[in-house]
């Protein structure tokens, strides 16, 4: 009989040995089947004891580092759940996890895990009202967060325990989370695991609504995130680099689950201040293999003079949203590197991809990812070349989510019909490759003309001027509707009549003119807490002006300029 353990180290090693093999990897995959999982446990430890390779690796922005060895992640992360038992943590408890790029953030994951706790990730960045939601919501009964932002619990109602990590002085009412450093470093677990049983709980950044409550269990994120350990290409010894924030699903992904299902390192650089040069230079002189990024990090590095920095890096992706073209082409230019983009949400892991060793389609995310069938259905449920990506859930993939926590009603309209129905549209070529078109929400039609914002938005941001761009509708009484792009601008550039003549040229040089964007303005955008843009603002934004005669002194119309008019 085998164990859970062999269970999953089998289906891990088919997708690393078939890391090239796209359609033998998809064809053959088989989630690992088991009722009891417990990662921490079952996989994290036996593959840590004795492995000194390293498992951790922080460099901070003043020089100092810290450097962890698999086999001692997984003594400390026993000393720490030994220390949250005694402070009261039992199995089920709802912990909110508030910590920075520390140690102690992997090793309170690692130990909550063993324990069976529910880690409730959070962002740094919450303010009182945001931390109010998640406790109440999220039903904590234990806080354990840097000592820098325990003053923001002050206040809030709840008989959590406060653990507080670092500080030269434990804040009043605090615990010491250091202590458990003196803990028995033997951990004895209670009890199996049931594989879906709760364990991580994640508020999500809220692009159209309040956030709502995801919940994944012991199988569907450890299990689920094989799909990201393929799309990622990690291999046994990579040294990984995710460029993500603490308390976000993605730094679950690529900074926790996906690279030590792989026996990769983790590699975080610690700034206060984001540095494109200070990045690239600690990923040369590391040795970085593998390298994540949100689409406004690479628009960044592209400003750089990429060929003098000797890196080492063998995959690069591109994760958050979808990335333009002309970064791809820049950063192959430079490296020999192609960025293979990606899909997946808090409700899943990674679904669609461009995994390694695969044609790479400009502008496409790829094709879906072993152990996910995808389908585009329209409203009637009817598959189309172009339509919302859904999941079948007869062949449900284990690492779509349990569901809404405390929202039944919620759970069950995106999974009728047979579908987990995602809110985004895609279109499907010949090839099975599947393009991002937008949210439902943000597909509008101007003058009976379909139109994706991220199409209009990729073919803005090619411009030099333009450093953000958001596309939404304008009503107008002709069109009922035209493209509207709010627009953040690159450094050296003036929100004037004359850049906005040079934008509005270069789109009529790269868009059909049904699609055109007809007005410009220069403005601030609005965004989540985890840096997504809120297009549902723009769009209330502008149906609040329809009519009005008055629009804003920065924004730009394609009839101010005479030069434009076709001759």
């Amino acid at each position: 009989m085998t164990t859970p353990g062999a269970e999953f180290l089998k289906a891990r090693d088919f997708l690393i040995e078939n890391r090239e093999d796209y359609e033998t990897a998809y064809r053959d995959f088989r989630w690992p089947e088991f009722e009891t999982f417990n990662w921490a446990l079952d996989y994290f430890d036996p593959m840590a004891r004795g492995n000194d390779r390293t498992a951790l690796w922080i460099v901070e922005e003043g020089g100092a580092e810290t450097k962890l060895s698999f086999s001692q992640m997984a003594e400390r992360s026993d000393r720490v759940a030994n220390h949250l038992r005694s402070q009261g943590v039992r199995r089920g408890d709802p912990i909110l996890l508030m910590l920075g790029n520390v140690a102690p953030l992997w090793e309170t994951m690692l130990a909550a895990i063993k324990l069976g706790a529910v880690l409730i990730p959070s962002t740094t960045l919450l303010n009182a009202e945001d931390l109010a939601d998640r406790i109440e919501r999220g039903r904590v009964a234990h806080v354990i967060a840097g000592a820098e932002d325990a003053a923001k619990f002050d206040g809030l109602p709840g008989s959590y325990t406060r653990i507080a990590v670092g500080g030269t002085a434990v804040p009043e009412g605090w615990r010491r989370f250091e202590d458990a450093y003196d803990a028995p470093a033997s951990f004895e677990p209670d009890g199996v695991t049931p594989a879906d049983d709760p364990l991580l709980l994640y508020f999500t950044s809220g692009t159209t609504a309040k956030a709502k409550l995801v919940e994944h269990s012991h199988r569907s994120y450890p299990v689920g995130h094989l799909s990201t350990l393929y799309w990622l290409g990690l291999m046994p010894g990579d040294i990984h680099l995710n460029i993500s924030s603490p308390g976000w699903a993605k730094h679950a992904w690529s900074n926790f689950f996906a690279p030590w299902n792989a026996g990769a390192a983790v590699f975080v650089y610690t700034y206060k201040r984001f540095s494109a040069p200070d990045m690239l230079s600690v990923i040369a002189r590391c040795g970085v293999t593998t390298l994540c990024a949100p689409p406004t990090v690479w628009r960044l590095f592209i400003q750089e003079d990429l060929k003098a920095y000797p890196v080492r890096l063998r995959d690069l992706i591109g994760a958050g949203e979808p990335l333009n073209p002309e970064v791809i082409d820049t950063v192959r230019e430079a490296w020999g590197i192609t960025i293979r983009d990606g899909y997946g949400q808090t409700e899943t892991t990674a679904q669609i991809a461009n995994p390694p060793g695969q044609p790479v389609k400009p502008g496409s995310m790829g094709r879906p990812l072993p152990g996910y069938v995808v389908k585009l259905l329209d409203a009637d449920g009817t598959e189309r070349p172009e339509g919302q990506v859904c999941l079948m859930l007869d062949r449900r993939p284990v690492g779509l989510m349990t569901g809404y926590r405390d929202d039944a009603a919620r759970t069950e309209e995106i999974m009728a019909g047979g579908y987990y129905r995602t809110g985004d549209v895609a279109m499907k070529d010949e090839d099975g490759y599947l393009t991002y078109v937008g949210r439902a929400d943000d597909v509008f039609k101007a003058s009976d003309y379909r139109i994706s914002p991220f199409e209009l938005e990729s073919a803005l941001i090619e411009h030099e001027a333009v450093a953000e761009a958001a596309v939404v509708p304008s009503p107008d009484p002709l069109r009922l509707a035209v493209p509207k792009a709010y627009l953040v601008l690159a450094a050296g550039w003036q929100p004037d009549r004359e850049t906005a003549l040079a934008i509005f040229r270069h789109v009529r040089r790269h868009l059909a003119p049904y699609k055109r964007v007809r007005r410009i303005e220069f403005a601030d955008l609005p965004k989540t807490i985890s840096g997504k843009i809120r297009r549902v603002e723009l769009r209330r934004a502008e149906e609040g002006r329809a009519g009005a005669a008055d629009r804003n002194p920065l924004e730009f119309r394609e009839e101010d300029f005479p030069e434009l008019r076709e001759p």
